[in-house]
């Protein structure tokens, strides 16, 4: 009896001992494999926040530019022009007008003919390049010979480049990629459009219909870090394609000048690249490689290229049948660049101020007035004046337009039928004001400027209506005046929205000024330098 019982025991403790060992190896399974599930998520399942993107191996990337390039450079043309020298004019000191885009090419490129050494450049246009195997051709041809890029959008034969390429060209000639190294092709130009810098040019197409057409994209659905190549004749050396990312996009990069919003890349863009494609992974154009900004006549990581939406619109427009682009106007002015101290002064917190209601235009036969802030356009807020071009320019000319604004801190509406922005800007006038110096005593002020009262004739030449405001004949050096932008022959004509009509109320006005005040002045100057506009601060 007693052996049974001690073998009873002895079989309960080893099923016992069993057991525990069976559970402490289900732990340490359940462990080792948690800890390889753990690991697995971290180096890629999806279920796990922090898991990393794939990555595309160096192989693929670079399978992927060769079929792009490969199928996009045969729509990649080369463009040369020629043009007769022609008598060169005084370029003047101002902000608008026609030298506008020479100013701006000089700005971003430096320029060529001004010579390597000097300061600022001057002069050149960034694809006036010699052949780099042979020189610039010599001074008795007569002759000055551009090189450009292009790209063809059309079988027909249909080419867009800038507008800086072909301006003012005699002669306009296109090679493409399988042309025999000399055989050039006469091309037509069909239309331009200076506000976006974009121009369309023909040749006629083969027999054999074997011409390359690239595809327009859409730049709205590029984002930043996005793959894109450049495709061009930097220095004439064609052909060449360079590889980069988006950098940036709605890049304004010349203030004041409208239609002018640009994609930003890093893929190498030089003088003899302008007009030519800046594509996407999918082989499509989505923009026209325009400017650089360098300070070494180079590629140095920042290039700007017009945005295909854009291209789309104005290609569209100019191979129409009146081959010119149409935006509409209602014709206001407002400043390029919004400051706050503005919309404080006016009692503002969104919209547009007018600096200028241009007389005999759709927005002066509404009633709108210079100090109204334009809040909204058919019910569609308004927050900068970049938008409100971009709504209106839009508009098709004799449609109309339901505009909100504020005057005096009532919401007000107004109805404007819109024109057509050529016919209301294109023929205001190009004189500058001379001044002739004052015929008074100068009176000074602790802003630092120092004015005078404004002659019937200096407001004829100057287009001020009324005979109304002071002149600016001097602003001292690291003065408040000269902090906000003020400069000598500025008229001023209202101090925080009071009007300026002499002398005195300048005195009066400015006397009551305290530190730490907002000030805002609207200013005129010129037909040709912007109109009018607001130079604010706060007071130190």
């Amino acid at each position: 009896m007693n052996s049974r019982l001690a073998a009873f025991a002895a079989r309960i403790r080893a099923q016992r001992v069993l057991s525990a060992v069976v559970i402490l190896v289900t732990l340490a399974v359940g462990i080792l494999i948690g800890t390889v599930l753990s690991r697995s998520d971290v180096r890629g399942n999806s279920t796990n926040d922090a898991a990393l993107l794939p990555m595309q191996s160096p192989q693929q990337l670079s399978n992927t530019f060769g079929q792009i390039a490969k199928q996009i450079e045969p729509a990649v043309v080369n463009i040369n022009t020629e043009s007769n020298p022609k008598p060169r004019t005084r370029r003047g000191n101002r902000q608008g007008g026609d030298n506008d885009l020479q100013d701006f090419f000089d700005r971003f490129f430096g320029g060529q003919q001004g010579g390597q050494g000097g300061q600022g450049g001057g002069g050149g246009d960034e694809d006036q390049v010699p052949n780099p195997f042979g020189g610039p051709e010599g001074p008795g041809g007569g002759r000055s010979r551009s090189l450009g890029s292009g790209v063809i959008l059309n079988s027909n034969g249909y080419i867009i480049t800038n507008f800086h390429v072909v301006d003012g060209a005699d002669r306009i000639r296109v090679k493409l990629k399988d042309d025999p190294q000399g055989v050039l092709r006469d091309a037509k130009l069909i239309g331009t459009d200076r506000e976006t810098d974009l121009a369309v040019i023909k040749i006629d197409p083969p027999k054999d219909g074997s011409l390359s057409v690239a595809k327009l994209g859409n730049s709205e659905a590029m984002q930043v870090g996005d793959w894109v190549l450049a495709v061009g004749s930097p220095f004439g050396l064609e052909n060449t394609v360079t590889a980069g990312i988006v950098s940036a996009s709605g890049r304004n990069i010349n203030p004041g000048r409208q239609f002018q919003s640009f994609i930003q890349t890093d893929a190498a863009i030089n003088p003899g690249n302008s007009g030519g494609p800046l594509v996407n992974m999918n082989g499509e154009v989505i923009g026209i490689n325009t400017a650089i900004f360098t300070q070494s006549f180079g590629y140095q990581g920042v290039g700007f290229a017009m945005p295909s939406n854009t291209v789309r619109q104005v290609y569209e427009q100019l191979t129409g049948p009146e081959h010119r682009v149409s935006r509409g106007s209602i014709g206001v002015e407002f400043n390029a660049t919004p400051n706050p101290a503005v919309a404080r002064v006016y009692g503002v917190k969104n919209g547009v101020t007018i600096t200028t209601v241009v007389p005999g235009t759709p927005a002066e036969k509404a009633g709108l007035q210079t100090g109204d802030t334009i809040t909204a356009v058919n019910g569609k807020p308004v927050k900068s004046g970049d938008e409100l071009v971009s709504i209106i320019s839009g508009v098709k000319p004799g449609n109309k337009l339901d505009l909100s604004y504020v005057r005096n801190g009532q919401q007000k509406q107004a109805a404007v039928t819109v024109a057509d922005r050529s016919k209301l800007f294109g023929a205001r006038g190009t004189e500058e004001a001379e001044d002739n110096g004052p015929e008074t005593e100068p009176t000074p002020s602790k802003l630092g400027a120092t004015v005078h009262a404004l002659t019937q004739d200096q407001a004829d030449r100057l287009g001020v209506t009324g005979n109304k405001g002071v002149v600016v004949t001097d602003v001292k050096p690291d003065s408040f005046a000269e902090d906000i932008g003020m400069a000598p022959g500025d008229v001023i004509l209202q101090v925080n929205r009071q009007p300026i009509n002499n002398e005195e109320d300048f005195r009066r006005l400015t006397g009551q000024l305290k530190s730490g005040q907002d000030v805002v002045f609207l200013v005129h100057r010129g037909r040709t330098n912007g109109g009018n506009v607001f130079l604010s601060g706060t007071l130190p």
